[in-house]
């Protein structure tokens, strides 16, 4: 027996693939971490027990980065926001409500606005080039943006949300053309076999890896539903940071009709998209009853 460090690249049934020294070992957790109340999940940093038969055992897990319930993940760095121009036409307020959980999650949120070759990207890039948010116009058709998405994937643990059809799988066979997914399925390509549909997993592409996840797979998701309190939803929204100690209630201002608000005076002025607001005042209206205690 012995120790090695790697990563769990998929989760099956009690078992976890873990690929580490050039091999990928199948295991089992060991008891103690039911006692603890932690379990593994794929995208974890592990060290495990290993016999020679490619055969181990979970003993440790590093720190996260970051990890989500739905879907079971731990440690992804970018979380792509892909949303076409047209056919179907980008949904602004999921949009938003997804980039904001990625903030709150310590993941990056990266929009994508695919099919540019069905018309101009220009407006929705002006909203966000005052968000801080990166975000990339993009034609798997013109291979607009490709490239930009490409180096962003390169050493990184990446996810990818969109809409059916919006593009997704278009988007990774112009990253890698070997890939050859067939329109509206990355599943049946990059998946392990029969369990695909139900467990998350990593795959290699360029020199990083995606999370192959049906959490991911749509704006229908039950991940935006996860509550994020109405004291901890500003720090979602990245450009409120600059404006919102200069209000003049700052711990009780709600920056969303209060007088003396300077994110509202920072709206009025230009320097924050009104529409980004407007996503940010739904969203608070829908938690703002809500407790943590509750």
């Amino acid at each position: 027996m012995s120790l090695i460090n790697g990563r769990i690249i998929q989760s099956i049934s009690g078992f976890f693939y873990v690929e580490a020294a050039d091999a990928v070992f199948e295991c089992k957790a060991k008891g103690a971490f039911r006692k603890k109340g932690l379990t593994p999940v794929v995208g974890d940093f592990v060290t495990i027990e290993v016999s020679d038969d490619l055969k181990g055992t979970v003993t440790d897990i590093s720190e996260r980065r970051n990890s989500l319930q739905r879907p079971p993940v731990a440690n992804i760095d970018i979380l792509f926001i892909i949303a076409s121009i047209d056919d179907p036409k980008p949904n602004q307020y999921v949009i938003d409500k997804l980039s904001a959980f990625a903030v709150f999650h310590n993941i990056e949120p990266v929009i994508v606005f695919s099919k540019s070759d069905l018309g101009s990207c220009a407006d929705y890039l002006e909203i966000y080039k005052k968000s801080t948010l990166k975000t990339i116009s993009c034609s798997a058709k013109s291979n607009e943006g490709i490239d930009e998405i490409k180096s962003l994937l390169a050493g990184k643990t990446c996810a990818f949300t969109g809409n059916s059809g919006v593009g997704k799988s278009s988007i990774l066979n112009a990253i890698d053309p070997s890939l050859a997914l067939p329109t509206n399925s990355i599943s049946s390509k990059l998946g392990r076999g029969k369990h695909t549909t139900r467990s998350v997993s990593l795959y290699k592409l360029c020199d990083g890896y995606v999370a192959d996840t049906p959490g991911f797979s749509s704006f229908d998701l039950e991940i935006i539903s996860e509550r994020i309190y109405k004291d901890e939803l500003p720090a979602c929204f990245p450009e409120f940071s600059d404006f919102s100690d200069s209000c003049k209630f700052t711990s009780s201002c709600s920056h969303t009709a209060d007088k003396g608000c300077a994110i509202l005076k920072a709206i009025d002025d230009g320097l924050i998209a009104k529409e980004r607001h407007e996503s940010y005042v739904k969203m608070y209206n829908e938690v703002k009853n809500f407790n943590k205690w509750d």
